[in-house]
């Protein structure tokens, strides 16, 4: 005769909570607070993030755009704070799609989850390609076109396999992700700091010419791009709800913790880039267009920077794998609810393995066909990728929205996490962030392009929504579901 281990307290209570929201969960409860943490930063990811796009933003702002990182910070500080207050009460696996669902109902919820689904995939293809030139370094061959490609597809098929092992090992590879990132940024940082600093203090606080005429704020917004792009990742901790021990106590603490830690790390590490490049007048007039290379180069010489570069890849690998599982459970969260074509598929659950394999395929082959897809047209990509970061703003600006439209309907959270008083406030003021945040991803900066490239992001917003609300008003997928919908708003 077999007998059982005895199921953990919080684990019952956690099963009983999940089944008075409607749902009894094939998910094993494997992630820690530290887990899931670590899930939320490799996703955040400060490395893959400064490193995309430092040049950028010191060319268009100069060194005074690390404010820009700074108020980003703090920005999605808020947004974390009203999703620790949803996923505290509701703490349903697939992130934004069940939490408008709840708040809002069941339409609002299918075109928040297919806004945001449509930004992850578009996001896991440019991290997997933004991966391939550091394999080329790496390896010390010519990262060409074909290289980055079959590059950014092995990295996909890496993090699907991993991911189809399940969350105990998805939470370990997250976790040693994160340890690596960290403990390379600090090392990088520091020794860029003491050894290759070339700038005081100060110059922070210099323009050094990147202002327009005699306006600098222009140029500062288009450089913090830079923040906007940084500090995403932390819903990823609630995407996978029912994977973690206590997530209406553990998941917001990992959201606050997320940026805490990933702030202090992406602060850190464009501060000690700034500081390290010698001629940041070059970097502004284009003729150092990659300073990152040429500072971590000079800092560690070849030996050094192939280390430096493996580590960078660790980061973009634990990226890819948190943005495949977040993606993976998003599709499983809609196909449960029979939300989606193919729902009979994709709900299919490995009781073995404790994931959802088709999701995982999906969220595999949709970055693939994009990549390859891209290489029709030269700026195929970048066109895709200009979606990714206001698609996935738009995302949580939908659920925040809904939380804040079910305050004035009534809604109190009654999760183990609230804001008390300090609720309305908070929630207003993260909307109104996102909304300026939006409002300057998709401002028009390149008035001597045809109009369609000057208002590409906002071009490609408009379509993904646009094809959402056709299909929503032919096919009728909230139709099809009976799982509880807007039941935050007291009747």
């Amino acid at each position: 005769m077999t007998v059982s281990a005895p199921t953990p307290p919080e684990s019952q209570s956690d099963a009983n909570q999940l089944a008075s929201l409607g749902y009894d969960s094939d998910y094993k409860r494997e992630m820690s607070f530290w887990g899931n943490f670590a899930l939320g930063f490799t996703y955040l990811s400060p490395v893959v993030g400064v490193y995309s796009l430092f040049a950028f933003a010191l060319g268009t702002g100069g060194p005074p755009m690390i404010w820009a990182v700074v108020l980003a910070a703090v920005g999605q500080m808020l947004v974390a704070l009203v999703f620790g207050e949803v996923v505290s009460q509701f703490p349903v696996s697939g992130g934004v799609y069940p939490w408008a669902r709840r708040l809002w109902g069941k339409k609002w919820a299918w075109m928040t989850g297919w806004v945001y689904m449509l930004a992850l995939v578009a996001t896991i293809s440019s991290v997997a390609y933004g991966a391939g030139p550091f394999v080329a370094m790496l390896l010390g061959i010519d990262p060409s076109t074909h290289v980055t490609v079959v590059c950014a597809i092995a990295l996909i098929v890496l993090v699907t396999v991993l991911n189809l092992g399940g969350t105990n090992l998805l939470a370990k590879v997250a976790f040693f992700g994160f340890v690596a990132e960290l403990v390379g940024a600090l090392v990088v940082g520091g020794w860029l700091l003491l050894a290759e600093r070339h700038h005081g203090l100060g110059v922070i606080f210099d323009s050094s010419g990147a202002s327009s005429g005699s306006a600098y704020l222009p140029a500062f917004f288009a450089a913090s791009l830079i923040g906007v792009y940084l500090y995403f990742g932390f819903e990823a901790c609630g995407d996978v709800a029912e994977e973690v021990i206590d997530p209406g106590t553990q998941i917001p603490r990992a959201m606050r913790m997320t940026i805490y830690i990933g702030a202090a790390a992406s602060i850190f590490i464009t501060l000690a880039l700034i500081l390290a490049v010698p001629d940041i007048g070059a970097v502004i007039s284009g003729k150092d267009a990659d300073p990152v290379t040429a500072v971590l180069s000079d800092a560690f010489g070849t030996v050094g920077f192939r280390i430096v570069v493996a580590v960078v890849l660790i980061s973009f690998l634990s990226c890819a794998l948190s943005l495949q599982a977040a993606s993976s459970r998003l599709i499983y969260s809609y196909a449960r609810d029979n939300m989606m074509p193919g729902s009979s598929l994709f709900k299919r659950f490995s009781i073995a393995r404790a994931v959802p394999p088709y999701a995982l395929l999906l969220s595999a082959a949709i970055p693939i066909i994009i990549i390859l897809v891209s290489q029709i047209s030269d700026n195929a990509l970048t066109r895709i990728v200009s979606f990714a970061s206001l698609g996935i703003y738009t995302g949580f600006m939908m659920v925040v929205l809904a939380a804040l439209r079910a305050r004035i309907k009534g809604w109190a959270p009654s999760g183990r996490f609230t804001l008390g008083r300090w609720g309305l406030p908070v929630t207003v003021a993260a909307l109104t962030y996102q909304l300026a945040a939006a409002v300057n991803m998709a401002w028009p900066r390149t008035p001597d392009a045809a109009w369609y490239d000057n208002y590409l992001v906002l071009l490609s917003l408009g379509i993904v929504v646009g094809v959402g609300v056709i299909y929503v008003a032919l096919v009728r997928p909230h139709q099809q579901s009976d799982a509880p919908a807007a039941d935050a708003i007291p009747e």
